[in-house]
């Protein structure tokens, strides 16, 4: 391993990817640390309180981990394409008794500068980003405080962009990871090229540690990406079904589920590029998706959260990666190990 990682405290090359909306649960993070690996809180959708309350719960358990937090990238949505797409999910939300937004689309940005003014308060050992980049004095300022910074790319050309701002580690992710790209360009769908080759592309152009994202859910995918120029691999959908992932119940059971296809990139749900499994919301609502984030995703989320309540899959996110066969019902650590083939 080179000496960057060496700092990330790993005796073993692998890391539990951060999962927004709740999958990456404290206890999650702490056993892929423990497990000698690296956990990652998701600050994605939480308040900087609730964040700052994950923090401490983790600190206590005196393991090093990160946080991850959704960098501003916004796509404004279209209005009158808002209002369409509304009309037309609303038949799905009638199910649950739900209506959905009031014709006005929802733009935030998670609380972006509330979430740096509290992780340079509290500094913890890693702080990576996806969607977008922070700004120079962002990046800096965390360095000083003493954390690493990761960037989360998905091309050649992010990767040195993302150099250049400064990062100590690039998250290279693939199109076949499971949830949200962390595409630069979210007007585009990623190009699939296979991990390996990403990875391969990238460390001909930089020295900087490269950590491997997307479909890695054997101990042989892990071996190849490491092979390929990698200096650790980042897995998430092989750890949802786990007993410390807060993934909701009719999540996990769709993993289980056989007779489930092929995952699918999407933006029906939150109008951003997202890997899931397919599902009838998808194929009802795929094609007609405005592009637009936070809009689309803040319009949906009564109707998911419905949909979870009432055990329904067809109206929820079921973010997969491309690998989620391969996700068991057992200890992190155990699916840590095993992938680290130890």
């Amino acid at each position: 391993m080179s000496a960057l990682t060496t700092d990330l405290d790993l005796k073993v090359p692998v890391i539990a990817a951060p999962m927004a909306g709740g999958a990456s649960t404290p206890a999650l993070v702490a056993a892929a640390s423990r497990a000698g690996g690296l956990g990652f809180l998701a600050a994605g959708y939480k308040t900087p309180q609730a964040l700052s309350d994950q923090i401490d719960t983790v600190r206590a358990e005196g393991v090093s981990f990160g946080v991850n937090v959704f960098a501003p990238n916004p796509v404004p949505v279209d209005v009158d394409a808002y209002r369409a797409y509304t009309r037309s999910i609303q038949v799905d939300a009638d199910r649950y008794g739900i209506t959905l937004g009031d014709g006005e689309p929802v733009e935030d940005d998670d609380y972006f500068e509330d979430k740096i003014d509290l992780l340079l308060a509290s500094p913890v050992p890693v702080v990576s980003f996806t969607f977008g980049f922070p700004t120079p004095g962002v990046i800096k300022a965390l360095r000083a405080a003493g954390s690493l910074v990761v960037l989360t790319v998905t091309s050649e050309a992010e990767a040195l962009l993302a150099v250049d701002a400064g990062a100590d580690l690039l998250v290279v992710q693939s199109s076949a990871a499971g949830g949200h790209s962390g595409t630069l360009t979210p007007l585009q769908v990623p190009a699939e090229t296979p991990i390996t080759e990403l990875i391969a592309q990238i460390r001909h152009r930089t020295s900087v540690p490269l950590l491997a994202a997307g479909g890695l859910a054997t101990s042989a995918d892990v071996a190849a990406a490491l092979r390929a120029g990698a200096d650790a691999a980042v897995v998430g959908t092989v750890l949802l079904r786990t007993e410390e992932s807060g993934a909701s119940a009719p999540h996990k059971a769709a993993l289980a589920d056989t007779s489930r296809g092929n995952t699918v990139v999407t933006r029906a749900f939150t109008g951003r590029p997202a890997r899931a499994l397919r599902n009838e919301f998808i194929d009802r609502y795929d094609a007609r998706a405005p592009i637009g984030y936070p809009a689309i995703h803040h319009l949906t989320n009564p109707m998911r959260k419905a949909a979870v309540a009432q055990a329904d899959p067809e109206r929820m996110h079921l973010w997969a990666g491309t690998g989620y066969r391969h996700a068991t019902e057992e200890p992190a650590g155990v699916v840590l190990s095993r992938l680290a083939n130890l």
